[in-house]
């Protein structure tokens, strides 16, 4: 048998759900059954975190502490920039291939940038931005009614000036 586990050590779980649903209870309980929980309750809690992101994959950070789970939405820069986009939640089940042709300001990417920031790699936001920017490529956005492309041109031959703070 392996040995019991302690019930005030942390454990950090990262799942990958789509916000507003309740996950199958079946793909939440090999990871969360050894630790003493119920995959169902999990499920309606991360159902509950994530109704602001109705329909979008998000990553939900589960921690788990005497056998408590508090989940919270670590959202990806794809998502942010759709959840920009202001698109009306669509379903997934019938709804498929939607194209996210939508228009964002410089300021909305700026914003994207800075709660990306921690996890970028990137040394100056200026850095942050162009990795939004070409996010914003793979999504199908425009920003400013241009292709992201160009504003990262811009970006780099200093014509579009990134503030710092």
């Amino acid at each position: 048998m392996p040995p019991k586990v302690d019930p005030s050590e942390v454990k950090i779980l990262y799942l990958r759900v789509i916000g507003g649903e309740v996950g199958a209870a079946s793909s939440l309980a090999p990871k969360v059954g050894p630790l003493g929980l119920s995959p169902k309750k999990v499920g309606d809690d991360i159902a509950k975190a994530t109704k602001d992101w109705k329909g979008l994959k998000v990553t939900v950070k589960l921690t788990i502490q005497n056998r408590q789970a508090k989940p919270e939405v670590v959202p990806s820069a794809a998502a942010l920039i759709i959840k920009a986009l202001n698109e009306p939640p669509r379903d997934r089940k019938k709804v498929k291939h939607v194209q996210h042709n939508g228009n964002l300001t410089l300021v909305d990417i700026i914003e994207i940038a800075k709660v990306m920031r921690p996890r970028s790699q990137a040394k100056e936001l200026s850095g942050t931005v162009k990795e939004i920017l070409g996010t914003c490529v793979s999504v199908g956005c425009t920003v400013d009614n241009e292709h992201p492309k160009a504003m990262i041109a811009a970006i780099n031959n200093g014509s579009v000036d990134i503030p710092e703070n």
